[in-house]
């Protein structure tokens, strides 16, 4: 499967079937809670965060963009996207229990029209990269793990 996601799209559904485990904590995160952050490039090459609602339908991750926003501009000029899960802090005393936060880097494609009336634009994401970084069993280190299509899955822990 692996070497079918290499130099093809990467959808959802094939980090699902590559690293299901890793996959499902991933999308638990990105689920919690419905406002996540999009990095987008700007014209002149600098960085742009905007707010957004990404879901996963049918094996893809999907987000849009209203009319004439400038992310949805932004995406058609340079699809390079960074999605970032909600964030919350760990609770003093039960840091063990952090669940941690979740990235999704890739391309943007676009998708067609939202089927919502408001005129919107669909993308569906060409996934590059997914982080989970979270606090180990102790909470004494910080876990960072990430999946590429090339690499698969690698983990580090840092103090």
């Amino acid at each position: 499967m692996l070497g079918a996601i290499i130099g093809g799209m990467t959808a959802w559904q094939d980090v699902e079937q590559v690293v299901p485990e890793f996959a499902q904590r991933v999308r638990a995160l990105f689920d919690a809670h419905k406002h996540k952050t999009i990095a987008t490039l700007r014209a002149d090459g600098s960085p742009r965060i905007s707010g957004i609602e990404a879901d996963f339908a049918d094996g893809e991750l999907v987000f849009g963009s209203m009319p004439r926003a400038r992310k949805g501009a932004d995406l058609h000029r340079d699809s390079r996207f960074a999605l970032h899960s909600a964030t919350v802090d760990p609770v003093e005393g039960a840091e063990a229990q952090w669940p941690g936060e979740a990235k999704i880097s890739g391309r943007a494609i676009a998708a067609g029209p939202i089927d919502d009336g408001g005129g919107g634009e669909r993308f569906r994401a060409d996934i590059a990269e997914v982080v989970h970084t979270h606090l180990n069993d102790d909470a004494t280190r910080l876990v960072v793990e990430w999946w590429t299509p090339e690499h698969g899955l690698r983990r580090i822990e840092r103090e």
